[in-house]
């Protein structure tokens, strides 16, 4: 039996504006079990931002139910909604710290406003610049740290309030690479060793494949995919889910691919295949050459992913030893009909047929 800490049931979000009604969410059907890290993923405009403040009731839905940990908060009075709201924080783009305190002043105010004794929360706010690797920042004001250490303080912040779920609004977007990968890894220790709950949003496929084990994908408003993080990349089953693991392939499908429209494969690879030099020993086993047309090898969660597009043999009988050779290596692969375009075909197994 699952353990479900946040379920949306049927939820739809309407705004009004001047030019008529705007449906932001549509029937949005979504379960986040405790524990897990669950990345909530769509292009600009997809629904993203309202997604995640009708989680915490920030955005009331014109139709359906939120709960958290089994209890309805849509229809809430504010006392009541505000009682779950403490278990429920928050991390922004911006990081939205108080200008005017320093860091362990900006950690001690949700403290502050639940009426912890003041002793007790800067204790607590230096035990959490130590989990942040900040306590030598302690005294430091938001305009004299980097962008990094500003979201570093944002998410001690979050801690203070000894949340089940931390909520990442597009948590790493105004950093560069490298600050990027230490807080995505801060955020993961902070999933796996205090088991608590991460809802994180991104347009960025990156912050899914290093910190996610779920996924859902979002697109004009409408929850269109969504599973283990793995199954998604390994198989995605619409279009809007292969472009945005995929993003680099599509120019190098228009510009190379099209010109070997017959007897072309998507492979796709995974831990136990991802190091196997498969297809030299295919062309060495069978006798006939391969034509490279695509490859990229990725992580997902520490463990080594990849897909790669290839034209085999023109002869008809070679072509199926060589697909023999495939499925006796168990590499998962899809035939792309011909004058498809790469988005068009989603990835079965063995001698599936491929439908949409």
């Amino acid at each position: 039996m699952s353990d479900c800490i946040i379920s949306l049931q049927g939820v739809t979000k309407e705004f009004g504006t001047k030019g008529g009604k705007v449906v932001a969410l549509r029937d949005i059907n979504l379960d986040i079990e405790r524990g897990d890290s669950f990345g909530i993923i769509g292009l600009s405009g997809a629904g993203k931002s309202t997604l995640v403040r009708t989680i915490n009731l920030l955005e009331q839905p014109t139709e359906g139910k939120v709960l958290f940990d089994g209890n309805v908060l849509t229809g809430l009075r504010s006392r009541d909604l505000n009682l779950h709201r403490r278990k429920i924080s928050m991390i922004f783009q911006q990081f939205n710290l108080l200008m005017q305190r320093d860091a362990i002043g900006n950690i001690c105010f949700p403290m502050e406003i639940a009426g912890v004794p003041k002793a007790e929360a800067k204790a607590r706010a230096e035990e959490l610049l130590k989990v942040v690797d900040l306590e030598d920042r302690a005294h430091s004001f938001p305009s004299q740290l980097s962008g990094g250490q500003k979201q570093r303080v944002a998410i001690a912040r979050a801690l203070a309030s000894d949340p089940e779920v931390i909520l990442c609004d597009e948590a790493t977007s105004a950093l560069d690479p490298k600050t990027t990968r230490s807080i995505l890894k801060l955020l993961r220790q902070i999933n796996e060793e205090r088991g608590i709950t991460l809802v994180v949003i991104t347009h960025e496929m990156g912050v899914i494949k290093q910190l996610c084990n779920k996924v859902a994908v979002i697109e004009n408003g409408e929850i269109v995919e969504q599973g283990d993080v793995d199954e998604v990349f390994t198989k995605p089953k619409t279009r809007a889910a292969r472009k945005l693991f995929f993003p680099d392939s599509e120019d190098r499908e228009t510009a190379e691919t099209r010109t070997a429209t017959k007897n072309r494969l998507r492979l796709v690879f995974n831990e136990k295949t991802a190091y196997k030099p498969i297809i030299s020993n295919m062309i060495l086993e069978t006798g006939e050459p391969v034509n490279l047309l695509y490859a990229n090898l990725d992580a997902l969660l520490d463990e080594q992913r990849g897909q790669m597009v290839i034209c085999l043999s023109d002869n008809k009988e070679a072509a199926e030893r060589q697909k023999g050779y495939l499925i006796k290596e168990g590499v998962d692969f899809t035939e792309i009909p011909e004058d498809s375009d790469y988005y068009d075909y989603p990835l079965h197994g063995f001698g599936e047929e491929v439908t949409e």
